[in-house]
C-alpha cells in the first residue's frame, strides 16, 4: 500500500481550501483517506498553514511519501 500526505480540497467554487490528508494512493483526491494532520488556506494573506507536526513526522518515518506541494507546506509549517 503506497502512502502519500497530500491536500484534499474542500472549498467552494473560486474558494480553495485544503486538508492536509494522509491517504492511499489509489483512492481519488477527495475520497477516503487514513488521518487527517492539517489545513491550509490560500486565500489569507499570507497563506494560513497549520500542521500536527509530531504527526506528520511519524507518518514520513512510516514510509508516507508528501506530495511536492505538500513537501513545501511542510518546510514552511517546520515539520520537515
Amino acid at each position: 500500500m503506497a502512502v502519500k500526505i497530500r491536500l484534499k480540497r474542500i472549498g467552494a467554487k473560486k474558494a480553495p481550501y485544503y486538508r492536509v490528508v494522509v491517504a492511499d494512493s489509489r483512492f481519488p483526491r477527495d475520497g477516503r483517506f487514513i488521518e487527517e494532520i492539517g489545513t491550509y488556506n490560500p486565500l489569507t494573506d499570507p497563506a494560513t498553514v497549520s500542521i500536527d507536526a509530531e504527526a506528520a513526522k511519524k507518518w514520513i518515518s512510516n514510509g508516507a511519501q508528501p506530495t511536492d506541494t505538500v513537501r513545501a507546506l511542510l518546510k514552511k509549517a517546520g515539520a520537515l
